[in-house]
C-alpha cells in the first residue's frame, strides 16, 4: 500500500451533521447546519461547535451565549442541507423547512421537535481559530425523544432514529452495528 501526501486539511470524517438552534425569542430563533462539533469533556459535560463569523447565527450565539445542538436523521437530510446553504437573515428557516421549534427548558434557544436528541448548551468561552471560532460550551440539559428510550432498561437507542453523518461533502445514514465498546477485549 502506498500513500500520497496532500496539503493540510480537515479530513477527519465522518462527523455528525447537526442543526444548531439559537436565539432568545421566537422572533430571533434561527438554526444553521454545523459539522464541526464534538464532545470535549464528560464531567462537567462539555461540547463545542465551530462557526464562521460571517454566518448569521454566529452573532446571535455570541450575543446570547447559548445554543442547542440538535442531532439530525435521514428524514431531516434535506432540511439539514438547506439550512447550511441558506441564511437566516434572508429566510425564515422554520417555515422553509417545516421543522418545528420547541422552547428550550434550560436555555432560551429552541430545540427541534423532529430531532431525536437535543443538547442545550451555555457558552463558556470562544476561541478564534482562523476561518472559524470555536464556541466551548457546558451542557445544561439533554432532551431525548421518548420513542428511542427502552421502557425496560432506560437505554437511549439513537441508532434506531436513522441518525445522519457528514463525510467530505456527503450525508450518510449510519448503518450496521459492527461492535460495542470493549468488545475487542471481552471474554468469548
Amino acid at each position: 500500500m502506498s500513500k500520497v501526501s496532500w496539503k493540510p486539511g480537515t479530513m477527519i470524517y465522518p462527523l455528525p451533521a447537526v442543526l444548531v438552534s439559537c436565539g432568545a425569542s421566537e422572533k430571533e430563533w434561527n438554526m444553521l447546519t454545523v459539522a464541526w462539533t464534538g464532545t470535549i469533556c464528560t464531567d462537567p459535560a462539555m461540547c463545542y461547535i465551530s462557526i464562521r463569523p460571517e454566518r448569521h447565527s454566529y452573532s446571535i450565539i455570541k450575543k446570547r451565549m447559548e445554543f442547542t445542538i440538535n442531532i439530525t436523521t435521514a428524514d431531516m437530510a434535506e432540511a439539514t442541507d438547506w439550512c447550511g446553504v441558506r441564511s437566516g437573515k434572508d429566510f425564515n428557516k422554520w417555515d422553509a423547512t417545516g421543522l418545528t421549534p420547541i422552547a428550550g427548558e434550560k436555555v432560551a434557544s429552541p430545540t427541534i421537535e423532529q430531532s431525536p436528541l437535543s443538547i442545550e448548551c451555555r457558552v463558556k468561552s470562544i476561541m478564534n481559530l482562523g476561518s472559524h471560532d470555536m464556541f466551548i460550551a457546558e451542557v445544561l440539559n439533554v432532551r431525548a425523544d421518548e420513542r428511542y428510550i427502552d421502557p425496560d432498561t432506560g437505554r437511549f437507542s439513537l441508532e434506531k432514529s436513522g441518525v445522519m453523518a457528514y463525510s467530505h461533502g456527503f450525508y450518510y445514514e449510519l448503518g450496521e452495528l459492527i461492535g460495542k465498546f470493549g468488545f475487542s477485549v471481552k471474554k468469548k
